[in-house]
């Protein structure tokens, strides 16, 4: 007999080589038809596998994470079927979830392409309907690899001997088709269901590595009904037309070119909507008491050795060697400005009277990321950090962590997120700083993470070298996440690099340093804004808030004098003067995302009034004021949010 306990604390007894199954059968067959696979003391374990002993058992369906997750894995093994059916010849190699879906590595002569992959999605399709039962076998190693090397599976041949001597190797069955796998697997084929599609071909080498063959790798994603399936699609549709690379260019705020690769060449506009969201920035953090530096770009590496940095990042950074006479030194391009901000804090004196010291920058900094993780501008090699680091006592750090948090959740309510997710990374496997020193800073993180009302998600493993961190995920307008702020809780940098501070007992101590960001770069998070948004922001933030757009020449000495007193009164204005007719210009700069367009013609000039038209109204309204009203009203509307009065 085995006893199962259940989530809710209920032990049954049932006879050996019961299934988790035969357990869901046993409680009722509307389970038993939801039920994909169990965990067993936290273990994930195939539903049609016996139970070995005594365990906790929860019962895993298409509702759970891990549910979902085994539909993308299987959905992978239907594809390698298919592909293998319909392309005889072609070698496997591995296919894995990844977010959202699958993908699976091919090896064969012929390139795929997309118009492949009807026939293909046709073929998974009929392998779904015949319902094949996935069954687990082991295998002896030796007699794994020569048979796979018998039926020209090198690939998996290599795989099972780079395996660890003592690993079991298990091979999956879904009907007379196998595949090498350590598993676990839905129940049958038909588990996988139909809201699958094929998305795209690509280019990749077996493992990774450059010096190997070229394989075809086929992308799909998978879900548990058609209704998600559509919902991931749409989004997919969306995310398209909003794609920053794409509005950059249309909005003519930047551009990106070979000579400057991961760097970016920002326009007028562009800068004028950095400006925008930098001063805001600023003035936040000047009411938030911050001081405002500005560190070197290129520092010596003594100081990224004595950091711990030069270890840590020195494949990812900028280098540059410089010799006077016979000596030589070596600078690195900054990566973070951490190290170069405990150096101004090391400047004077310090009491524990003058903690906290909150300082920020604007800080420039250089990674040399691989060119195949450049991403426009969300993923670059020269980028802005809105980097801040909080040096204080340890009795601060949860009045300082509650400031912050409420800083950036305003800031980011501000932006238009409202919908945030927190994360808590613990210790990595490699670091900086004792055991002690860790449990004491992980402990302080979340403590304060609690005194601030904040519910986290464990992500393991995921600290910085040398410290505990919160990441803070904001959620778009079309519900794709962005990990952009953080707050990490450093025991260890300021100590390596010699920051102290005179505490009440007249003794030195090592300050605490919360390493903070909101934005995270503002490269990036300017990104995140145009996708947000699809490039119509709203009026504070649009570069050009205003044109003024005349429908004969008789206005243009009038729009002239409406731009000039718009102008004077902060707003951002431009105006259309062209010989062309007012539909076509308000076509024009509809396409160019402009906020307002103010139309103005002989009668407006005569009248001293406006005929303004709000972007996005497809009903095609004017609102007709007076030149002192709009300005009244516009210039109230496009104030940053921490500058209008409630």
């Amino acid at each position: 007999m085995v006893k199962l306990t259940f989530p809710d604390g209920a032990v049954r007894d049932y006879e050996d080589g019961i299934t988790p199954m035969d357990v869901a059968k046993g409680i009722s067959k509307g389970l038993a038809k939801k039920v994909l696979a169990a965990k067993l003391n936290g273990e994930l374990r195939d539903a049609t596998r016996p139970v070995e002993g005594d365990a906790n058992i929860e019962l895993v369906t298409a509702d759970d994470p891990e549910g979902l997750e085994l539909i993308r894995h299987d959905a992978a093994h239907v594809l390698a079927e298919a592909v293998q059916e319909l392309f005889p010849g072609t070698q496997v190699t591995i296919g894995p979830v990844i977010e959202n879906g699958f993908y699976y590595d091919f090896h064969r002569d012929e390139p795929f392409s997309e118009e492949d992959f009807a026939a293909i999605e046709k073929k998974m399709k009929f392998i779904v309907d015949q319902n094949k039962p996935f069954t687990r076998e082991v295998w002896d190693r030796n007699e794994a690899i020569a048979h796979f090397n018998s039926i020209g599976e090198t690939y998996k041949a290599e795989l099972i001997s780079d395996l660890p001597e003592d690993e079991t190797i298990t091979i999956y069955r879904q009907g007379e088709w196998y595949d090498l796998c350590r598993g676990p697997h839905l129940p049958s084929t038909g588990k996988v269901g139909k809201a699958f599609k094929l998305m795209k071909v690509a280019g990749a080498y077996w493992r990774g590595d450059a010096n190997n063959a070229q394989l075809q790798r086929i992308y799909g994603t998978a879900w548990a009904n058609q209704e998600q399936l559509d919902a991931h699609l749409h989004q997919i549709e969306e995310a398209e037309k909003r794609d920053h690379r794409r509005l950059g260019k249309q909005l003519d705020l930047f551009h990106m070119q070979a000579e400057a690769q991961g760097m970016v060449f920002w326009h007028d506009k562009g800068a004028t909507l950095w400006r925008v969201v930098e001063n805001y920035i600023r003035r936040r953090l000047q009411a938030a008491e911050y001081q405002e530096v500005k560190t070197p770009i290129l520092i010596n590496n003594k100081l990224w050795q004595a950091s711990g940095h030069w270890d840590k990042f020195r494949e990812n950074m900028f280098v540059s060697e410089v010799k006077h006479g016979s000596h030589e030194e070596i600078h690195a391009m900054k990566p973070m400005n951490c190290p170069a901000h405990v150096e101004v804090f090391k400047q004077g004196l310090k009491s524990y009277r003058d903690l906290p010291i909150r300082m920020a920058e604007f800080g420039c900094c250089h990674r040399n990321e691989p060119s195949g993780a450049l991403h426009g501008i969300m993923r670059v090699r020269g980028f802005t950090q809105d980097d801040a680091h909080i040096f204080c006592r340890e009795d601060q750090i949860t009045e300082e962590s509650i400031s912050f948090i409420k800083l950036l959740k305003s800031i980011y309510k501000d932006f238009g997120f409202e919908d945030l997710t927190v994360k808590f990374s613990d210790r990595p496997e490699v670091r900086a700083g004792t055991d002690d020193v860790w449990d004491r800073a992980e402990k302080a993180l979340m403590d304060a993470t609690t005194a601030a009302g904040e519910e986290v998600v464990l992500n393991p493993g995921e600290g910085a070298f040398y410290g505990p961190k919160l990441e803070f995920v904001l959620r778009d307008a079309i519900g794709r996440d962005w990990q952009c702020g953080t707050l990490q809780m450093d025991f260890v940098v300021p100590g390596r690099l010699g920051a102290s501070y005179i505490g009440e007992d007249d003794q030195r101590h090592v300050p605490v340093m919360l390493h903070r960001a909101i934005l995270g770069s503002m490269e990036r998070f300017i990104g995140i804004l145009i996708e947000n948004y699809a490039g119509k922001f709203p009026l504070w933030l649009s570069p050009t808030q205003i044109v003024v757009a005349t429908i004969t020449s008789d206005a243009d000495g009038y729009a002239e004098q409406v731009a000039e007193e718009m102008r004077a009164a902060g707003l951002r204005v431009e105006t259309d003067l062209r010989n062309e007719k007012i539909n076509y210009k308000i076509r024009e700069h509809s396409v160019g995302k402009i906020p307002v367009i103010a139309v103005v013609g002989k009668r407006e000039a005569e009248e001293g009034k406006l005929a303004l038209r709000r972007l996005g109204d497809e009903s095609r309204r004017q609102e007709i004021l007076t030149l002192e009203d709009a300005i009244k009203s516009l210039s109230n509307e496009a104030l940053a949010p921490d500058l209008k009065v409630s």
